[in-house]
């Protein structure tokens, strides 16, 4: 279930193709070969609203968390996350050099007693891999 959420500044509008970033973490997650490929789920949430340091309008920023499962040791997260980030960060180098920016990235851990999911993706990729 490594489910990323996205939230950056509304004045990112314009200086970064956000549908190219959701696409660039679910390629990167895939590349850490450790998260299930029908768990992916990533989504980009658009801020409006937001203050930075001094209420300037010229601060951005864009604030990425995965939530997963139980079961990975810190050592797996790590490499992944780590993975991920510079993919990331990498890709967001115009944007640094434009302009003021923050970029973070946190991992969190569901406690399986709760968190509850249902899901068929699994079972439609197989199916889809069959008709191949």
């Amino acid at each position: 279930m490594p489910h990323f959420t996205i939230e950056y500044s509304a004045n990112l509008d314009g200086r970064l193709d956000i549908g190219a970033v959701v696409e660039l973490v679910r390629k990167a997650a895939v590349e850490t070969g450790i998260f299930p490929l029908g768990g992916i789920r990533v989504r980009a949430i658009r801020c409006e609203h937001y203050a930075i340091a001094d209420g300037g309008g010229n601060f951005c920023f864009l604030d990425m968390v995965l939530r997963l499962g139980e079961g990975r040791d810190l050592a797996t997260r790590k490499t992944a996350g780590e993975h991920i980030f510079e993919a990331l960060s990498a890709y967001l180098d115009p944007v640094f050099a434009d302009s003021p920016f923050a970029l973070s990235f946190d991992i969190q851990i569901n406690d399986k007693e709760t968190s509850w999911k249902r899901n068929n993706i699994h079972e439609a990729l197989k199916v889809e891999r069959l008709r191949i």
